[in-house]
């Protein structure tokens, strides 16, 4: 077991460094980075004035000013050699500066963690819950009129995308009917209120937003837990068991449910990987600040530290899963 995790743990590290590498690569060429951004927002803001100086001012920059604007960004060496100062960097917990906000990397997604990682665990935590009592029951009932009619339901859901939910959603209950906010994580006077009411307002603001997270799953899932157990049921050693003696609901109980859970507890990486990084399409419709709408935003704004910092958690996790 000891070998295992030591094996684990040390594929981490050339798995972790292939992802970060190849994104900073890609970072150092695609075309629009902080460099070009810059040098654009002082071009406009220089065409905006009438005066001559700014007219002056608004000529393209001399090779000095263009080396200092790189440097300052840190663009002024070889992606290679820029790659492992990053890296020695990121070792000692320095994520770097947001190129738009001047504010550190690592402050900004601590910020931003805690919504996240509620939406994540909650999720997981919801579909766990549901899906395996379900696809019990289903399999169970298999081909019944509750299994026929939860299959077209879970389906329905898992055609739909999760963003087409989420608007369906918001059209319905919080702009039709108000019965839920239209978005953000908690209410202007969160502060104000005392513990019980505090947790009403996490429900009551998360409650379409975690529907919209969860619903995609739910299919995958509850038809896991559903085939799994009937291939176990199904199996020769449970009719081995009730012809010993055992009943069919001892049987099924004690080994067929333990080997048919097994396959879904060792799908759990995948589940945690996904909402613990975020949804930046629901955060954005929601206005949910968390870390998968921080990434978007970066991304669009060419903000390549913030990239690369929400990069390190989401690398962390896939390098875990895969290892």
């Amino acid at each position: 077991m000891n070998n295992y995790f030591v094996r684990r743990l040390l594929l981490i590290i050339p798995t972790f460094v292939g992802i970060t590498l190849v994104v900073f690569a890609v970072t150092r060429f695609v075309p629009g980075g902080p460099v070009e951004r810059a040098i654009m927002q002082r071009m406009m803001a220089n065409e905006n004035k009438d005066t001559a100086a700014s007219k002056q001012d608004s000529q393209p920059l001399n090779e000095e000013a263009m080396a200092a604007l790189a440097a300052f960004y840190g663009f002024d060496k070889p992606w290679p050699i820029a790659y492992v100062e990053w890296a020695g960097n990121l070792l000692r917990g320095d994520l770097g500066r947001s190129t738009k906000y001047n504010d550190p990397v690592f402050e900004m997604i601590v910020s931003r963690f805690p919504i996240s990682l509620r939406f994540g665990i909650t999720s997981v935590v919801l579909i766990y819950a549901i899906c395996i009592p379900l696809g019990i029951k289903k399999a169970l009932k298999h081909r019944g009129a509750f299994d026929n009619v939860t299959s077209i339901i879970i389906f329905v859901g898992f055609a739909l995308p999760s963003y087409i939910v989420a608007i369906i959603l918001l059209q319905i209950f919080a702009f039709t009917l108000p019965w839920f906010p239209s978005g953000g994580a908690f209410s202007r006077n969160y502060m104000d209120m005392n513990f019980f009411q505090k947790i009403a307002d996490n429900v009551w603001h998360m409650f379409l937003p975690m529907i919209a997270y969860t619903i995609g799953s739910f299919a995958v899932t509850t038809m896991y837990m559903k085939n799994n157990l009937m291939e176990n049921m199904a199996a020769d050693y449970i009719k081995t068991a009730v012809a010993k003696g055992r009943t069919f609901k001892d049987a099924m109980w004690k080994h067929a449910f333990r080997n048919s859970i097994i396959p879904i507890a060792a799908g759990l990486g995948g589940l945690i990987t996904v909402f613990f990084s975020g949804s930046f399409l629901i955060e954005k419709i929601f206005n949910i600040n968390g870390i998968g709408l921080l990434g978007f935003r970066a991304i669009v704004d060419r903000d390549y530290p913030i990239v690369l910092g929400s990069l390190v958690m989401t690398a962390l996790l896939i390098a875990w899963k895969y290892s």
